[in-house]
């Protein structure tokens, strides 16, 4: 369970470093004096919406596989469990289905949060 914590942050936190390498910056040759730029690339909106829009789906699309992967395994866990003990199987499948109401709301907020992104950003 530690392991797949800390390769869940290492994801997160990979994904947020690629967000801020899309972020457009100007570009220096080695040795220029600073006043004087010897390579300047601008930036125009076109690579800021490009940025937005790469970032945007690289959140949902993490989001989006880390919830199925839990929701694949809260459903597994519940069948095992209802098939040691058919008498608790209707408990199990409300505990399961609000299980997967709370995985399905965190992807609902990864989803608002790439909106957030994309338009207001």
């Amino acid at each position: 369970m530690k392991r797949s914590i800390k390769a869940v942050t290492l994801l997160l936190m990979l994904v947020a470093v690629i967000g801020v390498l899309f972020i457009p910056t100007k570009s220096f040759a080695a040795g220029s004096d600073d006043n004087e730029p010897a390579i300047v690339k601008e930036t125009n909106a076109n690579d800021v919406v490009v940025a937005k829009a790469v970032t945007a789906t690289i959140v949902v699309a993490l989001v989006a596989a880390v919830g199925a992967v839990g929701m694949a395994l809260t459903v597994r866990k519940a069948s095992d469990a209802s098939a040691r003990q058919p008498e608790i199987a209707g408990r199990l499948f409300t505990m399961m289905m609000l299980g997967c109401v709370f995985i399905e709301t965190a992807i609902i907020y990864a989803l608002i949060v790439a909106i957030f992104i994309v338009f207001i950003l």
